[in-house]
């Protein structure tokens, strides 16, 4: 599977303590490994954000990929809980 990043996601996640970054990357591991691994709190979105699915990355930290076929994924915004659906 093909991981990229959108320009938006990486302004974000740029603007992260390295402490979350680090996390991040260890739950894009896990995420690779197990997508339904429990901790990741992997779900389908709706409303605003239908189709596009969200993972945990740490405590209130969540990053939203869109699937754009069956081996390319895109992350496209990672935030707080409230960033994101707020």
């Amino acid at each position: 599977m093909e991981v990229r990043f959108h320009k938006d996601f990486k302004k974000e996640f740029g603007k992260l303590s390295p402490k979350i970054q680090q996390k991040f990357w260890e739950r894009l591991e896990l995420w690779q490994e197990q997508p339904s691994h429990p901790l990741l709190k992997h779900h389908v979105l709706s409303g605003k954000l239908e189709g596009k699915h969200s993972i945990n990355v740490s405590g209130d930290i969540r990053a939203i990929y869109e699937e754009l076929d069956i081996v390319i994924v895109v992350y496209l915004m990672i935030g707080t809980h409230s960033q994101l659906y707020g």
